[in-house]
């Protein structure tokens, strides 16, 4: 794409490498240069945080704000009782409504880390779809809005066609997730005057619905932006860790793991990875992430921290890195690791070191930790591990137990 753009917002997705796609990229750039641009993400509460696999679009929204425009964080309040099926090879579990509630509640905390909500021109608003969903009437809605849906259309998107080339199942009630999306444009559109969805390009194929349902009911101009999906250079997904999802909520992923993440970042990746998901200058980005050997980790550490002081706040950052440097560079155990509390009763017979490194999150199940311990990564206390079937006592927890797996991750057990 070599479309070079005059508004602040624009370039700066470009630049820092946020654009996969857009519906018409220059009628956009001239509708943010005029004037105060309000657009939205929408969010299904199927867990009850964000993970870093949805930073990249916070970060956008972020943008979008201190470029002078108005973020919209739009809650699946109503989807979510649907699910969307993109891309997936089953129905995801249907939740109860005071489960979305909560989660709901939970992915409030991330978004005020990163945005300022209020009422003035770029004030970020935060909406919940089930306003206008869960009050439908059912035949009204077809008679208004499903006559301007083809199914040989709908059949033909790559999210629903590759489930169905697998002879995977794909029920109605999922089916119609494309058309609620779609019109959740419609109606921010006519009741905020949004003009523009943004996503990954997964949601590619709802958001070009959103804008063609909006064109033929209300007839007015509005785009669509995606942005990549993110994998990490050796193709792994972003969100992921070895064990398990990278949470934004403090609550069920500490600042320290979350540094940590950060910290492991591969070489390659760094300058990607700083331009991304901190707000550090292009240029300083392309430097860092220029640099090879050791001194790549100067970049790795700065990353760290920037994305921790974001989320978190300058001080859980720093107090991440002091506790990182005590760990790695003294052997000694810092006050911010990651802990895991077992009780006497729980010692009786002693834990298995396999149940331990797992329960401290240092393995996703009790084969990897199995096989952490196999190839020779997992240290207790400093030293290798060599048997599987090790048994801790009460009498190795007097004093604080330090767990390795790898040369990075670090938790402590501590007898309660």
């Amino acid at each position: 794409m070599t479309y070079h753009p005059k508004s602040d917002f624009m370039r700066v997705m470009f630049e820092r490498g946020f654009v996969a796609d857009c519906t018409d990229y220059q009628s956009l750039d001239e509708a943010l240069i005029k004037g105060v641009v309000p657009a939205y993400i929408g969010y299904d509460a199927t867990a009850a945080s964000l993970h870093v696999g949805h930073l990249m679009n916070i970060m956008v929204l972020r943008w979008l704000q201190k470029t002078g425009h108005k973020p919209i964080t739009l809650m699946g309040g109503g989807t979510t009782k649907v699910g969307d099926p993109s891309f997936r090879a089953e129905e995801r579990p249907l939740l109860t409504p005071a489960k979305i509630d909560e989660n709901i509640a939970g992915l409030k905390k991330v978004f005020a880390k990163y945005l300022s909500y209020g009422d003035g021109a770029s004030d970020a608003v935060m909406l919940n779809n089930a306003e206008w969903l869960d009050h439908l009437n059912y035949l009204d809605f077809l008679r208004d809005i499903g006559r301007h849906f083809s199914v040989n259309r709908m059949l033909s998107f790559e999210s629903v066609k590759s489930r169905l080339d697998r002879e995977q199942s794909l029920s109605f009630l999922e089916f119609n997730y494309m058309i609620l999306q779609a019109y959740d444009f419609l109606e921010i559109n006519r009741r905020y005057g949004c003009i523009l969805q943004m996503g990954g390009s997964d949601q590619w194929g709802n958001i070009i619905n959103g804008i063609d349902l909006t064109r033929r009911v209300l007839d007015h101009e509005i785009y669509g932006l995606t942005t990549p999906l993110l994998t990490t250079s050796d193709g792994r997904k972003m969100g992921k860790s070895a064990s398990g999802a990278v949470w934004l909520n403090g609550d069920m992923l500490s600042p320290y793991e979350f540094w940590q993440f950060w910290r492991n970042t591969t070489d390659a990746d760094v300058g990607k990875f700083l331009k991304i998901f901190t707000e550090l200058p292009v240029e300083e980005c392309d430097r860092l992430g220029s640099l090879s050997g050791s001194e790549i980790n100067e970049g790795k550490i700065i990353l760290a921290n920037l994305a921790t002081t974001l989320l978190h706040g300058a001080e859980a950052a720093a107090a991440a890195e002091a506790t990182a440097r005590e760990v790695f560079e003294k052997g000694g155990v810092g006050d911010d690791l990651p802990t895991l509390r077992v009780t006497a009763s729980e010692l009786t017979e002693g834990l298995g070191i396999v149940q331990l490194f797992v329960r401290a999150g240092l393995a996703a199940t009790g084969k990897d930790a199995k096989r952490l311990i196999q190839e020779g990564g997992a240290r207790m206390n400093d030293e290798v591990v060599t048997d599987a079937g090790l048994r801790v006592g009460a009498g190795m927890l007097a004093e604080p137990l330090k767990l390795t797996a790898g040369k990075k991750r670090h938790a402590l057990v501590l007898l309660d």
